[in-house]
């Protein structure tokens, strides 16, 4: 099976959780990461795994990639990021499941993985995993401690799940 972990990564917190995600699925399936800008196809795809930082309670937005860039965030284009590859996705129709990073204090509601995981149900992506979300300390972080190995252990349950999906009839 071969899994496509798509991310956007504001200060580096989600990325980091990308490489572990994918760290923990490489055991059992061939597992690639692509940062959203390079506006990754799905070609050779069997299944997705998408994840982004929470901003504003749910997906990234042009205004809110900005303000993160008028916090620190390095300059980078703020046109493009996972809410608007995930409106053109169109039907994409692989197994798939979704995965943020948020602020973990204090607790703040909402959730970019929630808002990413509708966004893939909509493109005809069955979930095989609930949405996840990984904490960081602050804005920029870091990340809270043991998010990384919670994320392999993430990661490794979904490659289970992938390993034995099939779909429904």
């Amino acid at each position: 099976m071969r899994v496509l972990i798509v991310y956007e990564s504001m200060f580096g917190n989600t990325a980091r959780i990308a490489d572990a995600v994918a760290d923990g699925m490489s055991g059992r399936v061939s597992v690639r990461t692509a940062e959203v800008g390079t506006n990754p196809g799905l070609s050779g795809v069997d299944a997705l795994v998408v994840g982004g930082p929470t901003h504003a309670f749910g997906l990234s937005r042009p205004a809110t990639r900005r303000d993160a860039q008028n916090r620190g965030a390095p300059p980078g284009p703020v046109g493009t990021g996972l809410r608007e590859w995930l409106a053109a996705l169109g039907h994409a129709g692989v197994p798939a499941t979704a995965f943020d990073t948020k602020i973990g204090k204090p607790f703040l509601p909402g959730s970019a993985a929630r808002t990413a995981a509708k966004a893939l149900r909509h493109a005809g992506c069955p979930l095989v995993a609930p949405a996840q979300s990984f904490l960081v300390e602050d804005t920029a972080g870091p990340l809270r401690d043991g998010e990384l190995d919670r994320a392999r252990r993430w990661g490794a349950e979904v490659a289970a799940l992938l390993a034995t999906w099939q779909p429904a009839r």
